[in-house]
C-alpha cells in the first residue's frame, strides 16, 4: 500500500531537529513519524509530506526530500506553503490550498498516486479534504486536539471571545474540523472516550455524530521501545545517570539525595498542572519527609535559579510560579529541576531513576486526551500515579485491572494520597511497575497502531467509505458564525 500523511505544521527531519524548540514541535510529530515507520516496517510505502521551510532559524527543513536512514519505505515530502520563513500552525491557513497544489504537482509528475490519505490536525484534513475535493481520494481524519476544547480553556468571559478568535483563529480552524469530520472516510481518536466526549462538543453538531460507530475507528498511539524500553541501553546512560546525580547534589541536601524521585517531565503549560502537582507536598507532611519531586525543562539547566532570564513568555510566568510556590510553603530542598534535551535522554533517566531512586512518573495534567508520556515511563520501569481526567481512564484501567494510580488533578490531597500509595509501600511500587510495564507491551507498541490503521485503510479501499460529500457550509462564517454556535444563540439553526 502506497500512503501520505499530510502534516503542515512542525516539521521532520532524520535527527527530529527542533523538537523541543516550538509548540508546533510536539507529540502530534513524534505520533506521525512512528507510525509512518511502523507502517513501513510492515512492507508499506508512506511519504510524510510537510512544509518546506527556507528560514536560516531552521535549517534542515528546506530540501524537497528527506528520508529516516534504514527506512526505505518511508519518505519525508516537503512543499512551499505560503512565505519561505518559519510560520507557527496558526498563520498557515491562508496558504494550505497553495500547499495541496503543490502536492498534486508533485505525484502527478510522479504519475502514481497514493492510495490514501491520512490528514492530522486541523490543517492536515482541511488539506486532505482539497484533495478529495479534486481528486476523490479518500482520507482518514487524526485531530490530536480540537479547537473546541482549546476555546472552553481559553474563553472564561463573553469579553475574551474577539481577542481569543483573533489571536488563535479559532474562526478558520473550527471550520475546517467541521468539514475533515464530515468528509473523512473515518476519524481516528485515541480512546472511546475522546470520541463521546471531544466530538459530542456543540461546535461539532451537524458535522458529525459520535454515536455512529462506522465513522470512527478507535486506536491508541504506542511507545517507542527502541528508545523507552526498560532493557534498552543507550549511549547517553551514562552520562544521563551522572548528570541526575550532580544535579540533585546541586538542588537537595545530603540527608534528602538518597530518597525516592517522583519525576513530572511535560512542557511548560498550564494545564499540565505543575502547580497541583507541587501543593501535594504543600498538604502533606509524609510526603514531604519520604520522597523528592524532580521537574524536567527543556533547553534550561538550572531552572530554579536562572528560570527570569532563561524562559520567555508563558513558560517564563509559570515556571515564577512554581518557584513561588516552593519557596511560599517552605519546600526548597525537596524540589530538583534541570533540563533533558532529547527523548534518548529522558528514556536514560526513567530507567535510572527506575533502578537507582525508586522513581515513580506523576501527570496530573487537568485534562489528558490520551496520555503517552506515562505510558512511555512505564515502558522504560516507572509506576505511574496519573490524572483521572480523560485518556488515562482507559489506558490505566480496565476489566481486569489497574496498571497505574489514578488521581483527581483538581485535589492536592488525592494527589498526595496517590504517590504516598507508592512511595510508602514499596511492594505496591513494584507491583505497579510491572503491571504498568507489560501493559505497554501487550496494549500500545507502534506496530500494533499501524495494523489498527491498516485495517481501516482495507475497510475503506474495500468500499467502508463514510465521507460525507454532500455536507456544506452556509455562506456567513467567521466570528459571528463561531459565536452563535459557540453561545447556541438560536438553537442551532446555525447547522
Amino acid at each position: 500500500m502506497h500512503v501520505a500523511f499530510l502534516n503542515p505544521q512542525g516539521n521532520f527531519d532524520p535527527g527530529d531537529y527542533g523538537w523541543a524548540q516550538h509548540p508546533d514541535f510536539g507529540g502530534q510529530l513524534v505520533y506521525v513519524k512512528e507510525l509512518s515507520l511502523a507502517l513501513g516496517q510492515l512492507g508499506h510505502r508512506v511519504d510524510i509530506v510537510t512544509r518546506r521551510i527556507e528560514d536560516p532559524a531552521w535549517p534542515v527543513f528546506s530540501s524537497l526530500r528527506d528520508a529516516y536512514p534504514g527506512h526505505e519505505n518511508v519518505r519525508i515530502l516537503r512543499f512551499p506553503c505560503g512565505p519561505r520563513k518559519f510560520l507557527p500552525k496558526e498563520e498557515l491557513w491562508p496558504y494550505l490550498e497553495e500547499w495541496v497544489e503543490n502536492i498534486l504537482a508533485f505525484y502527478d509528475g510522479e504519475s502514481v498516486f497514493p492510495e490514501l490519505f491520512t490528514g492530522h490536525y486541523a490543517d492536515g484534513g482541511l488539506a486532505s479534504v482539497l484533495i478529495r475535493g479534486q481528486r476523490g481520494m479518500p482520507f482518514t481524519f487524526t485531530g490530536h486536539s480540537l479547537g473546541a476544547q482549546k476555546m472552553d480553556k481559553t474563553i472564561n468571559r463573553r469579553e475574551d471571545f474577539a481577542r481569543a478568535v483573533e489571536r488563535f483563529h479559532f474562526d478558520r480552524r473550527i471550520v475546517a474540523e467541521r468539514v475533515s469530520m464530515a468528509r473523512a472516510a473515518r476519524i481516528i481518536t485515541s480512546t472511546v472516550l475522546e470520541r463521546e466526549e471531544q466530538y459530542a462538543h456543540r461546535l461539532y453538531r451537524g458535522a458529525v455524530d459520535p454515536a455512529a460507530r462506522g465513522k470512527f475507528a478507535v486506536i491508541p498511539p504506542g511507545v517507542n521501545l527502541d528508545i523507552f524500553g526498560a532493557d534498552r541501553k543507550a549511549p547517553v546512560e551514562e552520562r544521563i545517570a551522572e548528570r541526575i546525580t550532580r544535579m540533585l547534589e546541586r538542588d537537595l541536601p545530603e540527608n534528602r539525595r538518597e530518597l525516592p524521585v517522583v519525576i513530572c517531565s511535560s512542557r511548560l503549560d498550564r494545564k499540565k498542572n505543575h502547580l497541583g502537582l507541587i501543593r501535594a507536598w504543600a498538604v502533606s507532611e509524609e510526603l514531604r519527609g519520604a520522597t523528592n519531586l524532580v521537574i524536567v525543562t527543556r533547553g534550561v539547566s538550572n531552572p530554579l535559579e536562572t528560570w527570569e532570564e532563561d524562559f520567555q513568555g508563558e513558560e517564563r510566568l509559570l515556571f515564577g510560579q512554581i518557584v513561588r510556590q516552593i519557596q511560599e510553603n517552605r519546600l526548597q530542598g525537596c524540589v530538583s529541576a534541570f533540563d533533558l534535551n532529547s527523548q534518548e535522554e529522558l528514556a536514560a533517566c526513567y530507567r535510572f531513576v527506575g533502578r537507582s531512586k525508586r522513581g515513580i512518573f506523576a501527570l496530573t495534567a487537568t485534562y489528558e486526551p490520551f496520555g503517552l508520556a506515562p505510558l512511555e515511563a512505564m515502558a522504560a520501569g516507572l509506576p505511574a500515579v496519573v490524572t483521572r481526567n480523560g485518556g488515562p481512564r482507559e489506558s490505566l484501567q480496565d476489566e481486569g485491572g489497574v496498571y497505574g494510580i489514578l488521581v483527581d488533578p483538581e485535589d492536592p490531597h488525592d494527589i498526595a494520597r496517590g504517590l504516598r500509595e507508592l512511595v510508602l509501600d514499596e511492594t505496591r511500587r513494584q507491583e505497579m511497575q510491572k503491571r504498568g510495564r507489560q501493559r505497554v507491551l501487550d496494549r500500545y507498541t507502534w506496530l500494533r497502531t499501524a495494523q489498527g490503521y491498516l485495517d481501516e485503510f482495507h475497510r475503506i479501499l474495500g468500499g467502508a467509505d463514510s465521507g460525507n460529500r454532500e455536507f456544506v457550509f452556509p455562506g456567513d462564517i467567521g466570528e459571528s458564525w463561531l459565536r452563535k454556535l459557540y453561545y447556541d444563540e438560536d438553537n442551532g439553526r446555525s447547522e
